[in-house]
């Protein structure tokens, strides 16, 4: 029992942890932006040591794509086989909706910080530990094919790259307007056109 209650405190100590060189790097990013985002002054702001930082993430880069991937998660029976072409294509954009929300709540100088050619976490070949959006999506789309539910008229993997870059743009777009666009609706204009075009 004791070891239970022990156990209990390390994991919400090093959430804590976790949380505060998260809270620390959204700060720099913020304020000064990616260029000055360095695990030094990301130590220094969260006053961690550089070993506490390295026993959490890998990188600055990983610690990013960890917390931008935190978002809020969709209700798994929306991402279950879809009956139709229509309800798959609902589904592909709710998953960007849902991104979108987190987006702002992250706010504009954060991920304005965060899409720098720089990010690595940005990099689809180094995604493969974390669910991100477009790996949901990817699964999702590949089992309705697979069950003859949806037929796309280009590769899997182009599909899923348009609808990254797709993603990219709406996101640089609302950042370059300083939060201004209308980052929802274009972002279900510009995915239901896309998917449109491509999927029966």
């Amino acid at each position: 029992m004791d070891e239970k209650i022990e156990l209990g405190k390390q994991q919400q100590k090093s959430k804590e942890t976790k949380e505060r060189i998260f809270r620390a790097a959204k700060h720099i990013l913020q304020k000064k932006g990616y260029e000055e985002l360095s695990i030094k002054n990301i130590c220094e702001e969260a006053g961690v040591s550089n070993g506490s930082f390295y026993h959490h993430f890998k990188t600055k880069d990983d610690l990013l794509s960890y917390y931008i991937e935190e978002q809020p998660s969709i209700n798994p029976d929306l991402l279950d086989m879809p009956n139709s072409v229509e309800e798959a294509k609902i589904a592909v954009i709710r998953v960007y909706l849902n991104y979108v929300e987190y987006c702002e709540e992250l706010g504009v100088e954060f991920m304005s910080g965060y899409y720098d050619p720089k990010n690595q976490a940005l990099n689809p070949v180094s995604r493969t530990e974390r669910p991100y959006p477009i790996v949901t999506v990817r699964n999702y789309i590949e089992k309705a094919i697979v069950a003859g539910i949806v037929h796309l008229n280009v590769e899997l993997e182009e599909f899923t790259t348009d609808i990254r870059m797709i993603v990219i743009g709406n996101v640089f777009e609302w950042c370059l307007r300083k939060g201004e666009a209308d980052f929802a609706g274009n972002m279900r204009r510009s995915l239901g056109k896309y998917l449109d075009s491509t999927m029966k």
